[in-house]
């Protein structure tokens, strides 16, 4: 539910009179969620909560970033998390000991997207928000622990410029997997040469750009195969594969498994 008055902490406000706050949604008596432009009353943080801080920036990366009982001092962040450390170590076994700022992932934009968008109206908008804010919550601790978020200040000998690119071209895969992609095509579009695209993305992704590209439509795949009743030679077609053999071959070395295969269980059913 929205609930304007501080659930979390009893700090004493800082904010100037007059001041835009975000808006607050309680998603339980040890979480809430702080939506919109504006800044956070720190009285509605305690010391020991884990903050969570997503932005979505055109002229900037989008980015997590993750302290305890530390509120953002600047606006960009278009959606604060706060959980109490309590509550993360009993829900997950996990909550971070040190600061944390990494690139957000297509996944993870998604979900704080679906957030900010929701067009639903009271009391189901509240409702969901408060399920989608414990999902990004879940996913991102996820990402950490499994060590599957890129650092902002980057990887290896890259620049923060090149970086950021990588991190384009690995959204580009992301977001437009069912267009015709190639190698070269990728990097034009990011603005790197392909040897600078190629080592990059195995130092930040520690896969190739055909994997990552691979992984994602045959991922695909997989998901109408069990989702839809489309014909397996039109999923493979949606999912850039010319011929149904190129198609199985692929699916099959991935997943351990032929499409009519995986599929045969659900229409037996």
């Amino acid at each position: 539910m929205i609930d304007p008055i501080p659930a979390i902490g009893n700090r004493r406000s800082v904010l100037g009179e007059g001041s835009m706050q975000k808006e607050r949604v309680t998603v339980s008596p040890e979480m809430a969620a702080f939506i919109g432009e504006g800044l956070v009353d720190p009285a509605a943080v305690s010391a020991d909560a884990v903050v969570l801080c997503f932005a979505l920036g055109e002229d900037a990366p989008a980015q997590v970033t993750v302290t305890t009982g530390t509120v953002p001092s600047e606006e960009r962040a278009i959606l604060v998390l706060a959980v109490e450390r309590g509550a993360c170590l009993r829900v997950f076994d996990y909550a971070p000991d040190a600061n944390i700022a990494c690139h957000l992932p297509s996944e993870l934009r998604m979900m704080v997207a679906a957030i900010l968008d929701c067009t639903l109206p009271e009391p189901w908008r509240s409702t969901h928000r408060s399920a989608k804010c414990i999902e990004l919550l879940s996913s991102t601790f996820q990402r950490i622990v499994e060590d599957d978020l890129v650092p902002l200040a980057g990887a290896g000998q890259l620049s923060a410029r090149d970086s950021q690119r990588i991190v384009a071209a690995k959204r580009m895969i992301d977001e437009r997997w069912g267009e015709k992609m190639t190698l070269d095509s990728i990097a034009r579009a990011c603005g790197l040469n392909r040897a600078k695209l190629t080592r990059g993305f195995r130092d930040m992704f520690a896969c190739t750009v055909a994997d990552a590209l691979l992984d994602r439509r045959l991922g695909a795949a997989r998901q109408l195969l069990i989702a839809t009743d489309l014909p397996v030679s039109s999923i493979g077609y949606q999912c850039g594969y010319l011929n149904n053999a190129s198609f199985t071959r692929a699916f099959s070395r991935q997943f351990g498994t032929t499409p009519s295969s995986l599929r045969a269980p659900r229409l037996a059913a």
